[in-house]
């Protein structure tokens, strides 16, 4: 039985690649007929492991299953299909026969870390996460955002969050908790979003009062906090409130006026039969407090 090698043809006694023409590594069994067979005398109709037959041929081909082997430069290490020297990637005219191994295939698809893959994008990532942490904080409110949250309210002269230490946040929970304790089921409950509508208001007015203000400024939809109103939308300001925060105002004193003139302005909203309501405490360069009241 004779071998040929499966890129040139030549034939060889032996299954012993690669060939010594070519350099090949696969040789075949060379294509015997029927015919062939029945003038000299094999009939034997068993099959071989290492071969299939085509009963519509009468051939039968190899199938190659053997060590395969590649000529390798003794010199750079790069492997070719062939005995063609010289080496294709430095020129050296040695190519030594050796076995083919797949190891550098298992270091070429060796999967990396998510570390290695996400080292790259690590800045962009800290700056993601100082933002988050910013907002989450409340250090940064996200209505900077265009469309979260509500409008932020325009810088005005004064402070409405503390003046000469007093609270004005503590002012309006105390006013709020006084109003609440008084109301019927039919009166008004307190609404962020009407507060927050009041803040902008009230903002508006002592900066025009103080400041470079503009009172017909174009002024955001009520919509924009978040106000769901059944009735008109009433916006009523003292400007400025008649009490002075001095050396000699207490927060308790201030809530109780406070409280006394949001029932007032409430009262002026009967004949709107508003459901909710909500202000705001501002208090102006020379400690005057102007109060926004917003109701629907």
């Amino acid at each position: 039985m004779e071998w040929r090698c499966t890129w040139c043809g030549k034939p060889h006694p032996e299954d012993d690649p690669p060939c010594d023409n070519c350099g090949h590594n696969a040789f075949e069994k060379a294509i015997v007929r029927r015919d062939e067979r029945e003038q000299t005398g094999d009939t034997d109709t068993g099959s071989d492991s290492d071969s299939s037959r085509d009963t519509a041929t009468g051939t039968e081909t190899a199938v190659g299953t053997g060590t395969t082997y590649v000529w390798t430069c003794t010199d750079c290490g790069r492997a070719h299909v062939k005995n063609t020297p010289p080496c294709s990637r430095c020129g050296n005219a040695t190519l030594e026969r050796t076995e083919r191994t797949y190891d550098d295939v298992d270091e070429a698809i060796e999967t990396a870390s998510w570390f290695a893959v996400a080292k790259p994008y690590t800045p962009l990532i800290a700056v993601v996460g100082i933002v988050v942490l910013l907002f989450a904080s409340g250090i940064v409110s996200p209505s900077i955002l265009p469309g979260v949250g509500t409008p932020s309210p325009p810088d005005a002269p004064g402070n409405g969050t503390e003046y000469d230490g007093i609270n004005l946040d503590a002012v309006e929970e105390r006013a709020t908790d006084d109003l609440v304790a008084n109301r019927t089921d039919d009166d008004p409950a307190p609404d962020e979003g009407l507060a927050a509508y009041a803040e902008y208001r009230n903002r508006v007015l002592v900066a025009t009062e103080h400041g470079d203000g503009d009172r017909d400024r174009e002024l955001p939809d009520p919509s924009e906090f978040n106000i769901d109103c059944r009735t008109d939308l009433v916006v009523s300001h003292v400007a400025p409130f008649e009490t002075t925060i001095d050396a000699d105002t207490g927060e308790g004193e201030l809530a109780s006026d406070v409280t006394e003139v949001i029932r007032i302005l409430e009262a002026g909203t009967s004949e709107y039969d508003v459901a909710a309501d909500g202000f705001d405490l501002h208090a102006g360069p020379e400690g005057t407090v102007y109060v926004s009241y917003a109701a629907c």
